[in-house]
Order: C-alpha cells, then structure tokens, then sequence
C-alpha cells in the first residue's frame, strides 16, 4: 500500500529539492585554517586585558588546535 502525502508536504519537499547548496573548494586544508585561527585568536589574546575575554580566547585558541591534532590523527594510515 503506497502512503500519500498531502499537498503542503510535497510542495515542501519540491522547492527543498529545488534550492541548490552554495560549494566552494577550499584553497587550504583544514588543519591549516585552524592553526591560523588558533595562531590569530592567541595574537588577540596577548593584546586584551587580562580578564574574562582574554581566557575566552585563549579557550578558543585550545580548541582549534585541539581540533588540528584531531584531524591529524584520523587521517593517519592506521585509522582508514
């Protein structure tokens, strides 16, 4: 038995299908792009008062390059 769906979900599901993602290759890797932006927010870090925000950024910064060693690591041969 084949379900039916009504007429607001189909015309739903048409335009969702219709509108197409905006892609674009990236010119530098991912662990590239988080060690610029690790290396940019501990710049920033170093130019605040000490203080709340300056811990934000450096928390910040932590977690790109944790997130660079991260990919690193599931791109070794033994992973795959």
């Amino acid at each position: 038995m084949r379900a039916t769906i009504s007429a607001r979900a189909k015309a739903y599901w048409e335009s969702a299908m219709s509108k197409r993602r905006r892609r674009f290759k990236q010119s530098r890797s991912l662990e590239e792009r988080l060690a610029a932006e690790a290396e940019h927010l501990r710049e920033k870090a170093v130019k605040a008062p000490p203080g709340t925000e300056r811990e934000t950024l450096l928390r910040r910064a932590r977690q790109f390059e944790e997130g660079m060693h991260m990919s690193e690591w599931l791109r070794t041969p033994g992973l795959q």
